[in-house]
């Protein structure tokens, strides 16, 4: 049976991040992907020049539609934007989900422009964390949720999973690929315990959307029944793949997207 995979997100027209990447990602983990999108952006790889909100209203009815009549194997859940779309997603979710949810706390954009309003973090501690089978921000996200300094080695960032997890979500996934060195370090709190994940570090300029795209890998990979340590493994695996394999696309001069089909095309070396 293939799974299906709700992504709860903004729009991104370049097609690097958002539900645009979204929906490549879970294809490409072996997913139907469907979308409920929060927020429409202008950008491109150069960056975010405007965002217009959907109405939490709005929000809600697109993802009420799915779940009357679509089974969903497990939820992303990206840009939420501000407050009232937090809550909106939360109160839709609670009374319709049972599969994995993955939250992704997208904060700000690769550019720098910030895509999280301040009331908006509140509510995502309160009413989105308890959701969360997993949660996985980056350093600055974590640091951001917890109102600590930014982790600068591996022991701040377990402890710092830790405390997330603490927070509600059944696990914490920290991406560590702000840290320096040549490798990019991501550990995951769950069952207690740390489990690190590392890859090379691929250089390059292309990046765009690799948060969006090991959020919506995980999702895929919980989706289709695997379990967490099993499932960030796969994720972070299909990453370091996309990452590695960029720069075979041409898409704008900025910070460029990740090759979502690089193990299907044929071009893709």
């Amino acid at each position: 049976m293939i799974r299906n995979v709700l992504s709860i997100a903004g729009s991104d027209p370049s097609g690097g991040a958002g539900v645009q990447a979204d929906l490549k990602t879970i294809a490409a983990n072996g997913a139907y992907g469907m979308a409920a999108i929060t927020a429409l952006t202008a950008q491109n790889t150069q960056g975010v020049s405007g965002i217009e909100l959907v109405s939490p209203d709005f929000v809600k009815a697109q993802i009420t539609a799915v779940f009357a009549d679509i089974r969903v194997d497990a939820v992303k859940i990206g840009m939420i934007a501000n407050a009232d779309i937090a809550q909106a997603v939360a109160e839709t979710l609670k009374g319709n989900c049972n599969a994995p949810i993955v939250l992704d706390p997208v904060m700000i954009a690769k550019g720098g422009a910030p895509l999280l309003q301040p009331d908006a973090i509140a509510a995502l501690r309160e009413a989105l964390l308890p959701l969360a089978t997993v949660i996985t921000p980056n350093l600055p996200e974590a640091a951001h949720l917890l109102g600590a300094p930014v982790a600068t080695n591996h022991a701040e960032m377990a402890r710092q999973a830790e405390e997330l997890a603490t927070l509600g979500p059944q696990s914490a996934l920290i991406k560590g690929g702000h840290l320096a060195g040549d490798e990019s370090p991501d550990v995951l709190w769950a069952d207690g315990q740390p489990h690190w994940f590392n890859a090379p570090r691929t250089p390059g300029k292309n990046t765009h959307g690799t948060g969006c795209t090991l959020s919506s890998a995980l999702a895929a990979q919980l989706a289709q029944g695997h379990p967490i340590v099993q499932a960030t493994m796969a994720a972070k695996f299909y990453v370091a793949g996309a990452i590695a394999k960029a720069d075979a696309l041409s898409v704008g001069a900025g910070h460029g997207p990740i090759h979502h089909f690089h193990s299907l095309w044929k071009d893709a070396t």
